[in-house]
């Protein structure tokens, strides 16, 4: 709850975007810098960081039953889903930001998407029933995509992992347009949610 709520406060830009990585001064416990490094840029939204932040503070209120977490969950959720640079089908560039600069290839990030779908169903549970219905709805659009061609591969294919066009470490050049384990596992994660959906 500690560690939920520091994140909280030093994590987060007012707009509910999140930093990647805050490194902080052992002696004083505040930050000494703030950084995005699988993103663009410092001051941009990492897609898969975003869909951690909305995973990670249901899951605290899961536990907790703290409304300021919560509300946390929520402005995260929004913050994602109303990004002008949100594609259509819900799955994610890499970096909201990543449209922005004309020099960076658009890779989308099918990963990010997964763990923002499983998050938006759990966190249709626990708020208000236009909230719930916008969550949900939003979630099965994302697993609907995933779900097609574009995104889901072949039997046999992409090395039996399950979807395609995740994005890894766009900075570093590695695993781009690619899979990812993690991917894989929020997508069934996700998948199997959806039989509690009515």
């Amino acid at each position: 709850v500690s560690h939920a709520t520091v994140s909280m406060k030093h994590h987060f830009r007012p707009d509910h975007s999140s930093y990647h990585l805050v490194n902080y001064n052992r002696v004083t416990g505040l930050p000494n810098s703030k950084q995005t490094v699988q993103g663009i840029a410092d001051d941009s939204p990492w897609a898969r960081g975003q869909g951690w932040g909305a995973y990670g503070y249901t899951m605290v209120y899961r536990f907790t039953k703290d409304e300021k977490f919560l509300n946390h969950a929520k402005n995260i959720a929004d913050f994602m889903l109303n990004h002008k640079n949100m594609p259509e089908d819900l799955v994610p560039y890499f970096d909201f930001h990543a449209p922005d600069y004309p020099d960076v290839v658009n890779y989308r990030d099918s990963s990010a998407a997964s763990l923002f779908a499983s998050a938006l169903l759990e966190l249709a549970d626990y708020v208000e029933d236009d909230d719930a219905s916008r969550y949900r709805e939003a979630a099965l659009k994302i697993l609907r995509s995933l779900s097609s061609p574009e995104y889901l591969a072949g039997k046999g294919e992409n090395g039996h992992f399950l979807l395609k066009q995740a994005t890894g470490n766009y900075p570093r050049d590695l695993d781009l347009n690619s899979a990812l384990n993690y991917g894989d596992y929020y997508y069934l994660e996700a998948l199997n949610r959806c039989k509690g959906v009515k």
